[in-house]
């Protein structure tokens, strides 16, 4: 597999991850109860689930920080570079809270969502300062060090993304399923992300076996 073909893939993951967010992941019997991604964390703030309901905002989270690391070794002086990761940024603040939920008397459980964006900023940030050497020879470095490191960090937050939003859909469906005396399924958005996550796992893992 060439290169091209590898970023391809990566960014037809990318996209995936996104489309699958902003799809049905509940397929309710009205239009009401069809719940999109980003709607399904909202949703079932009253079911007791704590801060495990916060696993339903994770893909834009672990989508942002995979698209930073897959920047990794791009330098400062292109403007994609600039463009790319200003959206992955953008795309991390998906799962910022409403503002009343942020001065609310349960403002704890919406601070590891801050915390996480906060993440992706840094994270972003720390490319930009690596992006920033001119050397030639610690350019070579870095290649030999922080990409292979960049890949074991995107299998990592591509199983995030993959294995919690999962296991708390699984969690809910059975309850809404008794509420509504309905077996529901899984919609488009619950496949597209897993689907554009473990692309995304896949593919670094193999890229890490290559090196």
């Amino acid at each position: 597999m060439t290169k091209p073909q590898q970023q391809t893939i990566f960014l037809l993951s990318f996209t995936t991850i996104l489309v699958g967010y902003f799809m049905v992941w509940l397929p309710g019997p009205s239009a009401g109860l069809q719940l999109l991604g980003f709607e399904m964390g909202e949703w079932t703030k009253f079911f007791g689930l704590g801060v495990k309901r916060n696993w339903f905002y994770l893909p834009p989270i672990t989508l942002a920080l995979a698209m930073l690391f897959f920047t990794v070794g791009w330098g400062n002086g292109r403007f994609q570079t600039w463009l790319f990761r200003g959206v992955a940024v953008v795309v991390s603040l998906l799962a910022f809270p409403a503002l009343e939920d942020l001065t609310g008397p349960s403002q704890s459980e919406y601070l590891s969502r801050v915390a996480a964006i906060a993440l992706v900023v840094v994270v972003a940030g720390l490319l930009a300062l690596l992006g920033s050497e001119k050397r030639p020879l610690r350019q070579a470095q870095r290649k030999m060090w922080l990409t292979p490191v960049s890949r074991v960090l995107m299998v990592g937050v591509g199983l995030v993304g993959l294995i919690l939003p999962m296991l708390i859909y699984l969690e809910v469906r059975p309850f809404v399923s008794d509420l509504l005396r309905l077996e529901l399924g899984y919609g488009p958005g619950f496949w597209l992300n897993g689907v554009g996550h473990t692309a995304v796992v896949l593919l670094a893992a193999w890229q890490m076996a290559k090196k």
